[in-house]
């Protein structure tokens, strides 16, 4: 029986024709092509723009508007999609590896991690891996709701939150139109992480206690971490390797995820001094939670 069920989940996740035949190109239905993704992150900031200027204009800065348990069903959404996602990579990736391991000789590849990490010169956006960061790309697009959530609740537009959710759906589209090493690793940290953080928000949504310190903004600060080493190993593997594939989307990958990391350690430093100061000693908790909202 648990065979039997395990087949059936590796055969929907790594065997089905749509995922083997998977080929990343502007003639796909939604989302392939740079007019849609620009249209997209324009679109994105004009909305969040408007609805904080019409907010401004028709009602008062202490007025919330009630969501009821919107911003909780969302949570789970997102928490569950990301757990969906993730499962797939790997196992999608354990197929790829078990398929393609005998031309890695040719390609001066001597492990898996390495391969995670640089793919191969000549690299085509098709197949299983890219099916599945196919589908991470387009679930960006359901993180811009907690922009428009945050927005109507708490009263709040930053430019960080804009910045941060524009870039990671134009490095997430980078990702397959230019076959770039090391997003396997990027899509399973990154799904992995937002399972946590969202299902930490769920569980607060729903009225349970929270952690006694800023939980989401930990997660975040490890996730870049994580990111910037991998980074780094990409690049030593450049170097001396002859070549990853995409490194140029890389380079501009890696600009953008040092950029975000600077803010958030600066933002993640201030919480903390403000903390051995003992400023925020007696409503720590939820303020530094609420604080960090501005960069969710």
């Amino acid at each position: 029986m648990e065979v039997s069920v395990t087949r059936r989940i590796n055969y929907w996740l790594a065997e089905h024709p749509i995922v083997v035949n998977f080929r990343w190109s502007p003639t796909l239905p939604w989302g392939a092509t740079w007019c849609f993704l620009f249209s997209s992150i324009a679109v994105y900031v004009t909305a969040a723009v408007t609805l904080h200027l019409l907010l401004r204009l028709f009602l008062r800065p202490d007025r919330r508007v009630p969501l009821g348990p919107i911003p909780a069903i969302h949570s789970l959404a997102l928490s569950l999609i990301s757990i969906f996602i993730f499962t797939g990579v790997i196992v999608s990736t354990a197929a790829e590896i078990r398929d393609t391991r005998w031309l890695w000789r040719r390609t001066k590849t001597a492990s898996t991690f390495e391969w995670l990490l640089c793919f191969p010169l000549g690299t085509r956006p098709s197949g299983r891996v890219f099916f599945w960061s196919y589908i991470f790309y387009l679930s960006r697009h359901l993180h811009f709701l907690r922009t428009f959530c945050t927005i109507l609740r708490r009263r709040k537009l930053n430019l960080f939150t804009l910045f941060n959710q524009s870039v990671l759906l134009l490095t997430s589209f980078l990702w397959l139109e230019f076959s770039q090493s090391f997003q396997v690793l990027a899509i399973l940290l990154t799904t992995l992480s937002y399972s946590i953080i969202y299902g930490y928000r769920f569980w607060t949504a729903m009225g349970l206690p929270g952690g006694c310190f800023p939980f989401v903004l930990n997660i975040q600060v490890v996730l870049l971490v994580c990111n910037s080493v991998c980074h780094l190993g990409v690049l030593l593997l450049h170097l001396c390797k002859g070549g990853c594939n995409g490194i140029g989307a890389w380079t501009l990958n890696s600009v953008l995820n040092s950029v975000i990391l600077l803010l958030v350690l600066k933002f993640y430093v201030k919480i903390h001094s403000r903390r051995n100061e003992g400023s925020t000693r007696h409503s720590r908790p939820s303020s530094d939670i609420k604080q960090h909202e501005k960069y969710s």
